[in-house]
C-alpha cells in the first residue's frame, strides 16, 4: 500500500512538473532537474526498490516544489491572462471585427440608398399632389331607375376572427354599416374561435343582423389548419362567392368607414388591371402610452414612404392582410391562399404580381384599428412578419427569377428592394451594427467603426423618418433604442424564416382589448396569472443588457472614444424591456 500510495504521489509531482516545464522561465534548468530525478525514482519504485529515505526525500522534494510552483504562478498569472488576451484579441477578433465591420458597412449603405429613394418618391408624390383619381379612371357609383341595385358589383366583406371577445362586435357592426345596396353585399365571419362561448356570442352577433335584414354568413372549421390563410381559403369556396366580384378583407379589430366601398371599388371597376386597392391604417389607441405612439411612427412610415412609393411606380408592395379590396379573378388566376408562411398576404401579393396584376394605394381612406399595447404582444407580431416575409423570400425568390410575364425590372425591385434589403437586411443589420459591432470595437482598440456608418448614415434614416412624421420629433430618440431592441427578435425570426426552423410558422394571435382599453387603463383580464420568473421578465433583454453595460464601462475606463454614451443609454432600453416596464400594464385575475 505504501508504494501504490507513493507511486500516486510521484504522478501528481510529474504531471504538475510536465505543466511548469512548458512555460518559458528563467528556471527552466531547474525544472529540467527536477524532472530527471523524479523520474529516476519513478524507476526505483516500478523495479519495488522502496526505503523509507527514499520516501522522505521525495515527498520532501514535492512539497518544496509545489511550494516553488505556487509562488511563481500567483505572480505571474495575470500577466499570462493579458498576454494570452492580447494574442486572441490580434489573431482571432481582430480579423473577425473588421470583417464585420466591413459586412455592416456594405449593408447599411444599400439600407440607406433605399430609404432614401423611397422617400424622395412619396415625397415626390405629396408635393406633385399625384393623388391616385389622377393616375387611374375614378368615378362614383350611382344607381339609375333602369338597372337600379344591379348597378352596383356584387362585394363579398370577410371578417377572419379568432377568440375575438372584446371586438367581434365592433367589426361585425362596422362591416355591417357599409353603405352598399344590402342585396349586391355579402358579410362573411369566418370564425376559427376554439372557445365554445365566444362562439355561441358571434353566432349570436350574427343572427341579430340576419334579422335586421344583412345578408351574414357565419362560417366555422372542424380545425385551425392553415390558420388565418385557412379559414380564408375556407370561406373562398362557399358556392355563394361565385357571384360575387371582389371580395374586401378586415381583421377582427378594424372598423371601416361606411363610405369605404364607395370609395375603393371605382377604382378597380374603371380600371381592369388593378388586382387591389389597399387602404391606409388609422389607430385609436396610438396615445395610450408611449410604445403605441412609437408603433404609430412606424406604420406611419410604412404607409407614407413604403406603400406609396411601390403604389406611385407601379412596381410593388405587399398587401397588408386587412383594409384592402381584391378583384376575385385575380386571386384565383394567383392560385388563391396559401399557409405555407404566417403572411399569407404578402405571399397571394407577390404571386398576383408576377402575373402582371397592378395594386393601388390611397392613402386618403383610412380604416380604424387597434395597435398591440403590450410588449409580449407586439413581439409575437413582429416576430409572425419577419419570420413569415424572410421564409417567402426563400420559398419565391426563384420564381420570381424564373417568371416570364413582368420585367426585369420589376424582378430586380421585388427581389433586391421588396424582400432582401427591407426584410433581410434592414433587420439584421440593425442589431448586428448597432447593439453588436458597435460595443465590441470599444474591446478591440485596434478596429474601429467608420463615423460615417456609425454617425451620418442612422442619422440620415432617422431624418428621413422625422420628417414624415413631424408631430413626433419629441419622441424620436425613444423610437431609436426602441427599435433597437426589438431588432434583435428582427434578426432572430429573419434567421428562423431563413433556415426554416422548427417553428418557423409559429403563430400567436395578436391580443386585442376593444373598448375595454378605451374605458380603462388598468384592465383586469380573465387569464391564468403567471407565475414563472420568465412571464415576469424577458431574460434576452436583461442578459444583453449586460453586455452592454459592460462594454460601455470599459470604453469609459480604457476607451479614447464617447462610445460608452450611446452604449449605457442602449442598455438602459434593454433593462427597461427586459424588466417589462413598457406599454399597457395589464393586471390579472
Amino acid at each position: 500500500m505504501e508504494i501504490t500510495a507513493m507511486r500516486a504521489l510521484l504522478l501528481v509531482a510529474l504531471a504538475t512538473t510536465a505543466f511548469a516545464s512548458t512555460a518559458a522561465t528563467p528556471q527552466g534548468p531547474a525544472l529540467l532537474k527536477l524532472n530527471t530525478w523524479l523520474h529516476h525514482h519513478s524507476i526505483l519504485l516500478s523495479r519495488g526498490i522502496d526505503s523509507s529515505n527514499v520516501s522522505h526525500s521525495l515527498q520532501q522534494s514535492v512539497t518544496q516544489y509545489l511550494e516553488f510552483l505556487h509562488r511563481y504562478t500567483e505572480d505571474s498569472f495575470p500577466d499570462q491572462v493579458s498576454l494570452i488576451w492580447r494574442e486572441v484579441r490580434l489573431k482571432v477578433m481582430v480579423p473577425m471585427l473588421r470583417a464585420a465591420v466591413v459586412l455592416s458597412m456594405i449593408m447599411s449603405v444599400m439600407l440607406v440608398m433605399e430609404a432614401v429613394h423611397m422617400s424622395a418618391v412619396s415625397l415626390g408624390v405629396k408635393l406633385l399632389r399625384r393623388k391616385p383619381e389622377k393616375r387611374y379612371k375614378w368615378e362614383p357609383i350611382t344607381g339609375d331607375v333602369e338597372m337600379g341595385s344591379q348597378a352596383y358589383p356584387m362585394v363579398l366583406v370577410q371578417i377572419p376572427m379568432y377568440n375575438e371577445r372584446e371586438v367581434y362586435k365592433l367589426s361585425i357592426g362596422a362591416a355591417c354599416g357599409l353603405t352598399w345596396p344590402t342585396d349586391r353585399i355579402i358579410i362573411q365571419v369566418l370564425d376559427d374561435s376554439t372557445d365554445p362561448v365566444i362562439k355561441d356570442l358571434v353566432a349570436l352577433e350574427c343572427k341579430i343582423w340576419a334579422s335586421k335584414g344583412m345578408n351574414i354568413k357565419y362560417v366555422v372549421r372542424e380545425t385551425r389548419k392553415g390558420y388565418k390563410a385557412g379559414a380564408l381559403k375556407k370561406g373562398m369556396e362557399q358556392s355563394y362567392v361565385q357571384q360575387c366580384d371582389f371580395v374586401a378583407i378586415f381583421d377582427a379589430d378594424f372598423q371601416p368607414q361606411s363610405d369605404f366601398l364607395m370609395r375603393t371599388i371605382p377604382f378597380l371597376m374603371y380600371n381592369s388591371n388593378i388586382a387591389l386597392v389597399q387602404a391606409r391604417w388609422d389607430f385609436v389607441n396610438y396615445d395610450q402610452c408611449l410604445m403605441t405612439r412609437i408603433q404609430k411612427m412606424s406604420l406611419d412610415y410604412h404607409f407614407k414612404v413604403e406603400q406609396e412609393a411601390g403604389s406611385s411606380t407601379h412596381s410593388f408592395f405587399g398587401f397588408n392582410g386587412t383594409a384592402g379590396v381584391w378583384r376575385i379573378l385575380a386571386i384565383n388566376e394567383a392560385g388563391g391562399w396559401k399557409d405555407r408562411t404566417t403572411v399569407e398576404d404578402m405571399d397571394l401579393a407577390v404571386r398576383a404580381s408576377l402575373k402582371g396584376w397592378k395594386f393601388l394605394y390611397v392613402g386618403d381612406i383610412k380604416v380604424k384599428s387597434e395597435l398591440p399595447c403590450t410588449y409580449k404582444a407586439y413581439c409575437h407580431q413582429q416576430h409572425r412578419w419577419t419570420c413569415g416575409a424572410a421564409n417567402l423570400f426563400r420559398k419565391m425568390a426563384w420564381d420570381v427569377i424564373l417568371s416570364k410575364e413582368v420585367s426585369l425590372c420589376k424582378k430586380f425591385h421585388v427581389i433586391y428592394s421588396f424582400f432582401f434589403v427591407r426584410r433581410i437586411i434592414a433587420p439584421i443589420v440593425t442589431f448586428f451594427l448597432y447593439c453588436v459591432v458597435i460595443p465590441i470595437s470599444v474591446l478591440v482598440p485596434e478596429v474601429s467603426v467608420p463615423i460615417w456608418g456609425m454617425i451620418y448614415i442612422p442619422t440620415t434614416i432617422t431624418i428621413l423618418n422625422a420628417i414624415r412624421n413631424p408631430s413626433s420629433l419629441h419622441i424620436m430618440p425613444f423610437w431609436i433604442l426602441f427599435e433597437n431592441v426589438m431588432s434583435m427578435h428582427r434578426m432572430k425570426a429573419a434567421l428562423i424564416g431563413l433556415l426554416e426552423t422548427a417553428n418557423v410558422n409559429e403563430w400567436v394571435v395578436t391580443k386585442k382589448l376593444g373598448d375595454a382599453l378605451m374605458e380603462k387603463p388598468d384592465i383586469t383580464l380573465p387569464v391564468k396569472s403567471p407565475n414563472k420568473f420568465r412571464d415576469r421578465f424577458n431574460l434576452s433583454e436583461l442578459g444583453f443588457a449586460v453586455f452592454l453595460l459592460f462594454c460601455a464601462s470599459y470604453n469609459v475606463a480604457y476607451g479614447k472614444n464617447y462610445c460608452y454614451v450611446y452604449i449605457y443609454l442602449q442598455a438602459i432600453a434593454f433593462v427597461v424591456m427586459g424588466i417589462g416596464y413598457i406599454g399597457t400594464f395589464i393586471f390579472n385575475s
